[in-house]
């Protein structure tokens, strides 16, 4: 299921890799072929003892996989603890989708009182984008770091790293990793080929750096949980693979769905802007785009209120599926009303532009307050 950003066929089929995500997503058939483990009810009910309760996007299986999460928690419980770890690749603005494992991680890093490592990879978006240039990729990991802060982290345990700007405090960790992965695990990993530079080839070393910075920063040597949408598990496979090679725990990781876009199939893309929300976007253009969305609704409104709709396809329906209907209960009423017919899709969509606007507008003036303090998160050096 490798292939480089661009160079897949994708014919209507599933693709999944770190750059590319096309078709409809079988989630089952992910873990099978990435050799996951999906989340179980008593690896649930560990989390819960020290969660308090579960997270809604765990109860509704919004995370649905992981790797060695069991590991981390038992190694917590005997008193060992760990670290976060997730990022952003800054190709341009945040969308819904992108803050949806965020939301999670602030989560995590709240009961469990842990740091979060938070890699801005504008880098990686330098080498595999032929039309960008170093002055965009930073320009939108200093946006894209505003939109995190916004979400509530803190600065005394949030540390964000811009690799341009810190590859010197990454660089001897990742020549470490890089010496350990050959050019045959890499290629039959992310599909790299001969025209592939030799930048994206060195990549996924750079990558795996924040699961082991804590060592270096604190020497204290702890696992990292990376929270994080399922197509960056490649990176991870490989990471692990050499981890305990060089003194370190294997990253752990739990795995997230795609926010569908709100087009008819496929998660919500920066690349097809008219089918997704964007944290900067006006309240005017949030409108047009619900009111064009894709949804399970009739042909008719007489045909929808005999016949009913189907939420189970529908991309406004998985906004308060999501993040906007925190009330399980209301939501499996919407649920029913949308099935039988005693609501139309006008009323869903002016409900979700209410509440996505309120979101937005809230978020931004948080953002607009996180220019004053975003110094305060560059990660913390010796």
């Amino acid at each position: 299921m490798a292939a480089q950003n661009g160079n897949s066929e994708n014919n209507g089929e599933m693709v999944v890799t770190p750059w590319e995500v096309k078709g409809k997503v079988d989630y089952e058939r992910l873990i099978r072929e990435f050799g996951t483990q999906p989340l179980t009810p008593e690896l649930l009910g560990k989390l819960e003892t020290y969660t308090d309760k579960l997270h809604l996007q765990i109860e509704r299986r919004i995370f649905f996989s992981h790797r060695d999460l069991d590991t981390v928690l038992n190694l917590y419980e005997q008193g060992k603890k760990f670290v976060l770890y997730t990022g952003r690749g800054p190709s341009g603005p945040v969308h819904i989708g992108h803050m949806v494992p965020w939301i999670f991680t602030r989560h995590l890093q709240e009961k469990f009182q842990t740091r979060l490592y938070f890699q801005i990879t504008d880098d990686e978006k330098f080498i595999i984008d032929n039309n960008s240039t170093l002055a965009e990729t930073r320009k939108w990991g200093y946006e894209n770091a505003l939109d995190l802060i916004a979400l509530g982290f803190k600065p005394e345990n949030t540390f964000i790293i811009y690799d341009v700007q810190d590859m010197d405090l990454l660089y001897d960790i990742a020549l470490k990793v890089a010496k350990r992965i050959t050019f045959s695990t890499a290629r039959s990993t992310f599909g790299f080929q001969d025209s592939t530079n030799i930048g994206w080839v060195f990549w996924p070393a750079i990558q795996a750096v924040p699961c082991f910075i804590h060592k270096k920063l604190t020497g204290e040597n702890v696992p990292a949980l990376i929270p994080a949408a399922i197509d960056q598990d490649p990176y991870w496979r490989v990471t692990r693979d050499m981890a305990q090679k060089l003194g370190y725990y294997k990253p752990a990781q739990i795995h997230c769905r795609f926010l569908p876009g709100l087009g008819a199939g496929g998660k919500m893309s920066a690349s097809m802007p008219e089918t997704s929300i964007f944290t900067m976007d006006p309240p005017d253009v949030v409108k047009k785009k619900i009111w064009n969305a894709f949804t399970g609704g009739r042909g008719t409104a007489a045909e929808q209120r005999k016949l009913g709709a189907d939420p189970s396809v529908c991309s406004i329906f998985q906004y308060y599926y999501y993040l906007f209907e925190q009330d399980s209960k209301a939501l499996a009423e919407r649920e029913r009303r949308c099935r039988a017919g005693e609501m139309l899709c006008g009323e869903c969509k002016r409900d979700i532009v209410e509440k996505l606007n309120k979101f937005l507008e809230e978020h931004r003036e948080r953002r607009e307050k996180a220019k004053d303090t975003i110094e305060e998160f560059h990660i913390k050096r010796k």
